[in-house]
């Protein structure tokens, strides 16, 4: 080219790239390794010891629990257990446990005669359920009076409305008797003074207030909050909560030791995009355990890098840039990669490496199926945002089918589940893949979760940056109706949606649960994500707070 068919070109790429006024890293260094960092991570080996001992008393409880001919202390244990986050300790205790409570609960068609009240009955329909279990939920129409209405006389049951609450979200397509339970709930609730009774009841009610539930949380995240407050229960089992405690503070250093060891120099080279490191790691708490450690590494670089993507195309790219990147990926080889522009460059090889540096940390007869897959998702996100830049440069406004074909791919669902599946090396294998890519209503959900809260979220935000339309403006265009309208119909979608999570939860055998679990985390992430904004994007608001709580804050441990 020309010096002058060069300078030609400069003002006409520079008007062609788009402007996001994204703030900073929160962060900077601060995760990054040195040797004051490393002895703030320091866990005696006093501490460990502390753990194992403590677990083995969890697992005596169990047994004196267990052999009770009244199932509701068990119930009981199982939920605080699970609460707390320490749940992955008790796995066999948990899943023998709720197989005898399941035993009890088919005595009658109105359920067991130890779960006559509605809080019981609420808890173990709601742990039966979460744990697989096709428990039918017309044990609820014994709280119903004669006129087929929840009977009034529950409204100062505030435990056991809570607890119903919580199980509704669990409901499934055509329970009838949940939908009621859940306006029934909500509206009861709605009045109920959140300063009486215990500390626990407050911060239930509070959360129900404002329409978080446990079903759709993340359970890191959640279990920090609940040994804070289960702290304050007069009737709290010591054992346990120092147990969640300890653990806590362990896993804590464990992750702040990772993320002193994930570095990607985004501020140098992508000065245009969201310097979200830690964020991106945030991302991997639906794998939270110790033994996970592989997906958290694997993903929060994945997550980086598609962020780094997502913002090529949506903000700086150029149509013609973007077309050869699209090209590029797919060939997914080094050999190509003097057809892009220096920025991208940068992109491609760290896009390649980080695939190869999953390689090394997966067995030889696991990486020769689950890398392949991992790619093609990858290319899969990269052709939808493709499509979309061609909706952008040709100003077209699709309708909501030819929105949803691309926007469910785009929205990362199979793309998330398939990255956190190659981290899941353990137990993931080549059927697995192919079942995920089959896109199964489980998955399809997941999906039409992501995207459509994703949606409501940004897309006053990206409107202003110019970026491509999103499911509310689609959904306005077509059907002719107001924001507000729209936004309301498409909460109908998640929820079916959600619906269709949990259908699928009790009916697969061809996948193990460690998998499908992470199918439904990877959905509940997103009432963090974008709770009133996109918290990822703007990380200085309710997201610094989480980190915080997450990285950095352990408990204090009395003397």
């Amino acid at each position: 080219m020309s010096e002058m068919s060069a300078h030609q070109q400069l003002p006409s790429l520079a008007a062609e790239r788009r402007r996001a006024e994204y703030h900073p890293s929160v962060w900077g260094d601060f995760f990054l390794a040195d040797d004051a960092a490393q002895e703030r991570m320091d866990f005696d080996d006093t501490s460990k010891q502390q753990i194992e001992d403590l677990k083995n008393e969890v697992k005596r409880i169990f047994e004196v629990a267990a052999s009770d001919d009244n199932p509701r202390e068990l119930l009981n244990l199982v939920n605080h257990t699970q609460r707390l986050g320490i749940g992955y300790h008790f796995e066999k205790e948990i899943v023998e446990a709720l197989k005898q409570v399941h035993e009890r609960s088919i005595e009658s068609v109105d359920g067991p005669s130890f779960a006559s009240d509605l809080y019981t009955t609420a808890l173990m329909f709601r742990l039966l359920r979460q744990q697989g279990y096709k428990i039918n939920s017309s044990a609820f129409s014994k709280f119903k009076g004669p006129d087929g209405n929840f009977d009034e006389s529950l409204e100062t049951d505030v435990r056991g409305l809570l607890s119903l609450y919580e199980a509704s979200h669990l409901r499934t397509h055509g329970e009838d008797v949940l939908e009621e339970a859940l306006a029934f709930t909500l509206t009861h609730l709605a009045s109920t003074n959140e300063k009486l009774g215990p500390a626990l009841i407050r911060d239930e009610i509070s959360r129900s207030q404002r329409q978080f539930n446990i079903r759709k949380g993340l359970t890191r995240l959640d279990s920090r909050k609940y040994i804070k407050i289960y702290e304050e229960e007069a009737s709290h089992n010591k054992v346990l909560l120092k147990l969640a405690k300890l653990d806590f503070n362990l896993v804590q250093t464990l992750h702040q030791r990772e993320l002193g060891c994930i570095s990607l120099d985004v501020k140098k080279n992508f000065p245009f995009t969201r310097d979200r490191i830690v964020e991106c790691y945030f991302w991997s708490m639906l794998a939270y355990e110790p033994e996970h450690a592989s997906v958290r590494i694997i993903f929060t670089k994945v997550i980086a890098l598609i962020t780094i993507i997502d913002d090529i195309f949506d903000i700086h790219g150029t149509f013609k840039e973007l077309e050869v990147f699209a090209r590029v990926v797919e060939r997914w080889d080094m050999e190509v990669i003097d057809e892009l522009p220096d920025y991208m460059q940068v992109c491609y090889r760290a896009l390649l490496d980080v695939y190869r540096e999953a390689e090394h940390l997966l067995p030889e007869e696991v990486r020769s199926y689950s890398i392949p897959f991992s790619i093609e998702s990858m290319k899969g996100m990269v052709r939808a945002y493709f499509a979309e830049t061609k909706w952008y440069h040709h100003q077209y406004t699709p309708t909501m089918e030819e929105y949803m074909q691309v926007a469910l791919v785009s929205g990362g669902g199979l793309f998330l589940a398939a990255t956190a599946f190659v981290g899941l090396k353990d137990v993931v294998t080549k059927d697995d893949f192919e079942w995920l890519f089959k896109i199964p209503k489980i998955v399809r959900g997941c999906q039409i979760v992501i995207r459509l809260i994703n949606d409501m979220a940004t897309h006053k935000l990206e409107q202003k940056v110019g970026q491509v339309v999103s499911a509310v403006e689609c959904y306005m265009k077509q059907y002719g109706v107001t924001e507000e309208e729209a936004k309301h119909e498409l909460w109908k979608h998640v929820n079916d949606a959600w619906k269709d999570i949990n259908e699928e939860a009790l009916h697969q055998t061809v996948v193990s649960a460690p998998l499908l679990n992470m199918i439904i985390d990877i959905a509940r992430m997103m009432g963090v994500w974008y709770e009133d904004i996109d918290i990822y994007t703007n990380s200085r608001t309710k997201m610094k707070d989480a980190i915080t709580s997450l990285f950095i804050d352990p408990f204090p441990l009395a003397m």
